[in-house]
């Protein structure tokens, strides 16, 4: 399951980026993200950073452990979490549009078990269409963020 979603922020790039990459304040910024743990800080830039994330979706509250695997620094970035036998893939990517910037944050499930597959199968739309709402929200809470600091 892939979804897609983007939002156009008025503010710098740097701006946005400094927002994005503050992952052990991502719950000031970010409503639905309830409790940030930092487990493993590289030793410099960002892959590597390791934490443990809560939130509450589909009204139960649930933990995964997410970690950056690739970035291209005041570009985009990567994480990875692996939970009920499914691959998550979320990135970030942070691009100029004149004196505004476009952030586009694309997320993959990827089942990975027989009964993950089946429960994608069975329960697949409506995950999506619950999922897509909540990183849409998680971009106007960065969006808000960043304008208001600008």
């Amino acid at each position: 399951m892939a979804i897609e979603v983007e939002v156009t922020i008025e503010g710098s790039k740097a701006d946005v980026w400094n927002v994005i990459t503050d992952i052990q304040n991502a719950a000031d910024t970010i409503t639905g993200i309830e409790e940030i743990e930092v487990l493993e800080r590289p030793g410099d830039g960002l892959v590597g950073l390791k934490w443990k994330e809560t939130r509450t979706i589909f009204g139960r509250t649930a933990t995964e452990i997410m970690w950056i695997t690739d970035v291209v620094e005041n570009e985009m970035y990567k994480t990875r979490a692996e939970s009920h036998g499914a691959v998550y893939i979320t990135s970030l990517v942070v691009s100029e549009q004149g004196a505004k910037t476009r952030l586009t944050m694309a997320f993959d499930a990827a089942p990975q078990t027989l009964s993950a597959k089946v429960m994608a199968a069975t329960t697949g739309i409506f995950f999506k269409k619950a999922t897509k709402n909540a990183l849409e929200q998680d971009l106007i809470d960065i969006k808000t963020a960043v304008e208001q600091t600008a």
